[in-house]
């Protein structure tokens, strides 16, 4: 789920950068310092859409910048349990196949592919179904439901995102559009 969130913080706007208008070099400063970073409240930080607010800027003796207090808006993608999403195939293993959603990626397992038996087509790098003519390849793009979710340390690296297909409506987007030929009929 992607929410918008409004945060304060200090920059530091080095002298180089006194004659650029405030506002895009702080929210250039603060998107170089937070992007992809993980809040396990908040969720991964997207980027800072704009600065809402600040004060007048102190310069500190020795240093030379100016620091200003700002309040800034931020996006933020947040996975939440039993959340439908729509991503891309990114790779294909011989246990499952890595979605990216976003800013970061889940795996479905192949017991969570579809109701078939999945074999894993080493020389096609495919996922294939035995009794379908289902196959997943990298570069498709999937719905899939959240079912497990654990965001740990401070970037989206060490989070790990559980997805399904196995229910009416997931999958391929091929195999969702066959679905809704077949039950037109």
């Amino acid at each position: 789920m992607y929410e918008l969130t409004t945060i304060e913080d200090t920059v530091r706007i080095p002298p180089r950068d006194f004659d650029k208008p405030l506002e895009e070099t702080a929210a250039e400063i603060l998107n170089k310092k937070y992007v992809g970073k993980l809040d396990k409240k908040l969720g991964i930080l997207i980027m800072v859409t704009k600065i809402l607010d600040h004060n007048v800027g102190q310069v500190v003796i020795g240093d030379g910048s100016a620091f200003y207090h700002v309040k800034f808006e931020a996006l933020f993608f947040k996975p939440a349990l039993h959340e439908v999403v729509d991503g891309e195939v990114i790779e294909i293993i011989e246990f499952g196949a890595f979605v990216r959603i976003g800013p970061i990626d889940g795996l479905v397992h192949v017991s969570q592919i579809t109701d078939d038996f999945i074999s894993y087509d080493e020389k096609r790098g495919a996922l294939v179904a035995k009794e379908s003519p289902k196959s997943l390849d990298q570069t498709d793009f999937v719905r899939a439901r959240i079912v497990a979710v654990s965001m740990k340390g401070n970037s989206t690296k060490e989070s790990k995102i559980g997805l399904t297909m196995r229910q009416p409506g997931l999958g391929r987007f091929e195999w969702i559009e066959e679905e809704k030929l077949k039950n037109k009929k």
